[in-house]
């Protein structure tokens, strides 16, 4: 099963797209297994969205938490990821 990763991202936001593609890439290096994701449109989700606390985009949360607020680095995005997967027993 893996964790639950989900990047929160609303129409024409140039930085939601950067964060999908680094979410893509690091989805792609963890295999399916240890990694679940998918991208939620804030404006057909707003309240989960809210419900989570996401005030503005891009934003990522892992297992149904709310991590980042805005576009983490690769490397902070990364670091995080590997501490949950190791966490989660994967």
């Amino acid at each position: 099963m893996g964790i639950r990763v989900e990047v929160f991202s609303s129409p024409g936001c140039s930085k939601c797209g950067h964060a999908r593609e680094l979410l893509k890439k690091i989805a792609l290096e963890k295999g399916e297994d240890c990694l679940n994701w998918r991208e939620v449109n804030i404006l057909e989700e707003l309240d989960y969205a809210v419900s989570l606390g996401v005030l503005s985009t891009p934003a990522i949360a892992i297992d149904g938490e709310l991590i980042f607020t805005g576009l983490p680095s690769a490397r902070k995005l990364q670091a995080v990821l590997e501490q949950r997967i190791k966490g989660a027993g994967a």
